[in-house]
């Protein structure tokens, strides 16, 4: 099988390019050029170009072609672009997941079966499984890696069958200690390479240097809400349906500056998102101050104190169905259905019990217990047991 592998410049891409040399494949490497402002990484060189080098050592080290392919324009286009835009409106973005939906298992797998390949690989904490269907065809699932602590499987869960039919992802029933042992026993140069902590192939930058290329800095308030809030003491009503029982325990808390009392200043909403304490210059509590809601329209930030704030707490979440998207399509839920998952809204969090319910006016995701920092423009994803069925974007 000839498999394309996308080389990025770490270790765990590098170990899966040798896997599937050691299966007997013919395994091409190709290193993504994506685009990057030197002006706002915090590294000291241009991270493409170190990566790419590094790339091209693994390459020969391990006797496979490489080539470097240049989607910079792309990139800018559908991530970059849409990073600006959805920071402008109030909205917390998820770069590394439309990177995956987008770019990867898009333009870059396009170009690789126009290479000749019968499918891509990349360096995923993920497997891929597939059973026969009703009508014959192939079903295809997406299950989280076998490392627990480095399951990657939310970062794809915008993928499609198609796309999953073409994918691979060699090191899923690998921990990241055996992969780093592997690259040493073969004398990768990645081997001790540290984990990228940066946007999706932009490297690490400052964020809000970042966003300032194209959202203008605007002074405006910054106002502390407390516990004696009313709302937060108000019992639930009487629902008549469980729609508007969902309506209800999804709906923001809203918030006006005399609600609460101005403690400090920002230089633009749009720079800070919900459930974010650092970087706010908030002094003078016991416990941090956490953002639990941003006016864009008034430029106005509202924080609380403490973790266990109320504000940051919400039951239940929807997802317009626009942006309902499910991996498992047999399994996708027709109007009035619910199912028992487990979801997170974010990486790296825990998994938790929840209820999903189809309705003409949208998904809604109501977990057992609430959860801290629901952010609009961020991705829920529900799984059963290790296999992620779906995702859609926070509304």
């Amino acid at each position: 099988m000839k498999i394309v592998v996308g080389l990025s410049g770490g270790v765990d891409s590098s170990v899966a390019a040798y896997l599937l040399q050691q299966q007997g494949h013919e395994v091409i490497a190709l290193f993504m050029r994506n685009w990057n402002d030197a002006s706002v990484t915090l590294e000291d060189e241009c991270p493409w170009v170190e990566d790419s080098n590094d790339a091209l050592m693994v390459a020969q080290k391990l006797g496979i072609p490489f080539q470097v392919i240049d989607m910079s324009d792309l990139y800018k286009e559908r991530i970059v672009d849409y990073m600006f835009a959805e920071y402008q409106n109030g909205r917390t973005p998820n770069p590394d997941i439309l990177c995956n939906r987008e770019v990867k298992f898009d333009v870059f797998l396009q170009t690789a079966l126009s290479l000749g390949a019968d499918k891509v690989a990349t360096g995923h904490y993920a497997r891929v499984d597939s059973f026969e269907s009703e009508n014959g065809g192939q079903t295809y699932c997406l299950l989280a890696g076998k490392d627990t602590n480095k399951d990657q499987s939310y970062f794809l869960c915008q993928l499609n069958q198609e796309q999953l039919s073409k994918a691979l992802f060699p090191i899923g029933d690998l921990t990241k200690p055996e992969v780093r042992e592997i690259a040493k026993e073969l004398g990768l140069v990645t081997a001790e390479k540290k984990d990228s902590q940066g946007l999706c192939f932009i490297g690490k930058v400052s964020l809000p240097t970042f966003l300032q290329q194209q959202l203008v800095p605007k002074n405006g308030e910054i106002v502390e809400i407390f516990n004696d809030f009313p709302d937060f003491h108000r019992g639930s009503p009487q629902f008549a349906s469980k729609l508007e029982e969902l309506q209800y325990l999804s709906a923001k808390t809203k918030y006006n500056k005399e609600d609460g009392k101005v403690i400090g200043t920002h230089q633009g909403a749009q720079f800070f998102t919900i459930g974010q304490s650092k970087g706010l210059g908030i002094g003078g509590h016991k416990e941090s101050c956490f953002i639990v809601s941003r006016d864009m329209e008034h430029n106005i930030i509202y924080v609380g104190e403490g973790r266990d704030f109320p504000g940051l707490l919400r039951k239940a979440l929807k997802i317009q169905n626009d942006d309902v998207h499910w991996v498992r399509e047999d399994l996708r839920l027709k109007n009035g259905e619910s199912m028992p998952v487990q979801a997170r809204i974010r990486y790296r969090q825990t998994l938790e019990k929840a209820v999903l319910y189809q309705f003409e006016d949208g998904l809604y995701m109501e977990f057992d217990q609430a959860q801290s920092a629901i952010a609009e423009g961020q991705f829920a994803a529900w799984y059963a047991g290790d296999e992620l069925l779906g995702s859609g974007v926070i509304s």
